[in-house]
């Protein structure tokens, strides 16, 4: 095996181009067979509207807080916390007061 290095698929920030994605902003670090790694930047009031995931999904909050819901429940996450988006469940993601920096680990096979 030799060593590879390799530019990540989307290095700079850029505003999450879904509808109902406010105040968000993403870069893509690995984009690779069988799964995907992204960190989002939240500004206050930022929000990724209420979807259902088409993958299992890994939420880890690196920087502030903000709020997350699956299906009918919601909860607090902040810095060192991290919540699993079941594939099909609708989830949410968002700010009130405080900015947000997350890391979204999505199996995708």
């Amino acid at each position: 095996m030799s060593l590879e290095v390799r530019p990540v698929p989307r290095p700079e920030w850029s505003p999450l181009p879904y509808e109902g994605c406010v105040g968000v902003v993403g870069k893509v670090l690995v984009r690779e067979d069988g799964f995907f790694v992204a960190m989002l930047r939240f500004d206050r009031g930022g929000t990724i509207h209420e979807h259902p995931g088409e993958n299992d999904t890994i939420v880890v909050c690196v920087e502030g807080e903000g709020l997350t819901s699956v299906a009918d429940e919601t909860a607090p996450i902040a810095a060192g916390q991290q919540v699993r988006w079941p594939k099909g469940v609708r989830h949410r993601l968002w700010t009130e007061k405080s900015t947000m920096v997350t890391l979204m680990v999505e199996r995708t096979d």
